[in-house]
């Protein structure tokens, strides 16, 4: 069974620059798709200054486009609708058949996928789980959902799914007391205990993985690609970048020196030897 919570940010939309006319005519916007991982509002305040500035020093003009949830935001993708994404979504064996280029990264930690319960909880170990409802942000999220239900379903724990709509939901449903544990992506739930004051008991920790993927369409040319790519990558560089950079970290609980760095996508290897044993719900 699985219900689906509406995130705190009720309201589907599309966060797009707004341009004058004949701007528009003038200019091709690429649209820029991350994965939702945390409420609109806190998504748009982490990417909307990053990629300004990318926009500005690589000549291509980039507009952020995401949906009330993470499945939303990857709709938009899957449907061909965005021309560079943050996302860890496609390295499933149909989808990387789509032709989406890594070009980049986040320097952080490798994440893990956990489940967590609140500090007092009385539930001790994956077993107690049995017949409760667990939250996660959404059908797509690899890390925060894949990952910890494949244990769930690997080790026999039957578990009511509850969907968040992004971490942040997810985490609302457990403080809310609406279910009993959390599937979580280990980099997220650290920032939102940082943030909140919010202490979790991790029950489960899976293998690393490497943080989301910049990625391009196929259709993005190789100039194109190549000036976005080098903007994103020389942030840390510039002053004024490394500022932007620092500061959108601290509004999301990330360290200040989560920067981008250059990634031919071999990192993703152990996203690809996921779904080659996953249950084929999760393919």
């Amino acid at each position: 069974m699985r219900r689906f919570f509406k995130p705190f940010a009720v309201l589907g939309l599309s966060l797009l620059t707004q341009l004058p006319s004949q701007a528009v005519a003038e200019e091709t916007v690429y649209r820029f798709s991350p994965v939702n991982q945390y409420d609109i509002n806190l998504t748009a305040a982490y990417w909307n200054p990053i990629i300004n500035y990318v926009s500005e020093k690589s000549g291509v003009k980039l507009s952020l486009k995401i949906g009330r949830t993470s499945a939303d935001t990857t709709s938009y993708v899957l449907a061909k609708e965005v021309e560079f994404v943050f996302s860890n979504h496609l390295f499933s064996p149909e989808r990387e058949k789509l032709g989406w280029r890594v070009f980049g990264r986040r320097n952080t930690p490798p994440i893990q996928g956990q489940i967590v319960v609140p500090s007092d909880s009385p539930v001790q170990t994956i077993r107690d789980l049995q017949s409760t409802s667990v939250a996660f942000p959404g059908p797509e999220a690899f890390i925060a959902y894949k990952v910890p239900y494949a244990h769930l379903l690997n080790q026999g724990v039957n578990v009511n799914v509850v969907f968040g709509g992004n971490m942040n939901g997810a985490i609302a449903q457990l403080f809310a007391g609406k279910v009993q544990a959390v599937g979580g992506n280990s980099q997220l739930l650290e920032s939102y205990a940082n943030r909140e004051k919010k202490s979790f008991r991790i029950l489960w920790t899976s293998e690393p993985y490497y943080d989301l993927a910049l990625m391009a369409s196929s259709k993005v040319s190789d100039t194109t690609l190549k000036a976005v790519a080098n903007a994103f990558m020389q942030m840390k560089n510039d002053p004024r970048g490394r500022e932007i950079l620092h500061e959108s970290a601290a509004k999301v609980g990330l360290d200040k020196d989560a920067y981008f760095i250059p990634s031919d996508g071999s990192e993703y290897a152990s996203y690809r030897r996921f779904y080659q044993t996953a249950p084929s719900t999760l393919r």
